[in-house]
């Protein structure tokens, strides 16, 4: 009986986990870039060899990008976060992180948040967006952190912006409030 289950183990490790699919006019995210549309599936020869690409272009720069449909998941392309899902982003955002990492060199933090946004995941961009938003009540950020500060903000809004569908501003203004100082929100009470 164990090598019927050992061969049956074997048989679903074997099998090739199926992709995740996308049609030409379909929303995706791609990591570090935000939202594009996929506008066309193309083929081309590489080294002798036949490779089918999505050809997406990001909505926020109109910048094209060729994406290997067999390398699909470990390059990180997604859906749009389902409209259910911006609650659980808005939570991340509000929790308080109990110490910024102000005790860290700039470029140590620079290159923890960059590789948060790497990951494509909207969530590590909202911890960045968080913690930058925070450090940035209490002191300047340097000029690679303010930078990566822009960067979440332009991906968050775009992808809450495009779940939602609802203007940038909405968002923007939605997100920003998360981050006024403790003084505007007593006075406004």
């Amino acid at each position: 009986m164990s090598s019927k289950k050992a061969s049956a183990q074997t048989k679903t490790k074997s099998k090739k986990p199926k992709l995740k699919e996308f049609r030409v006019g379909d929303l995706a995210v791609y990591p570090a870039h935000g939202v594009g549309k996929i506008e066309a599936i193309e083929s081309r020869v590489i080294n002798g060899e036949k490779h089918d690409f999505y050809m997406m272009k990001v909505l926020e720069n109109n910048m094209l990008i060729m994406i290997p449909i067999r390398n699909v998941d470990s390059v990180g392309l997604r859906d749009i976060i389902d409209k259910k899902e911006i609650p659980k982003v808005y939570e991340v955002m509000k929790s308080k992180k109990e110490t910024v990492n102000d005790n860290q060199t700039w470029n140590r933090r620079y290159r923890e948040y960059m590789d948060k946004i790497k990951t494509g995941s909207l969530y590590d961009v909202a911890e960045v967006f968080r913690d930058l938003s925070l450090l940035k009540l209490t002191k300047d950020l340097s000029f690679g952190e303010r930078k990566l500060y822009d960067t979440a903000q332009v991906l968050l809004v775009k992808e809450l912006s495009t779940a939602r569908k609802t203007d940038e501003e909405t968002i923007i203004s939605e997100i920003e409030s998360f981050f006024t100082p403790a003084e505007a929100q007593d006075s406004s009470l």
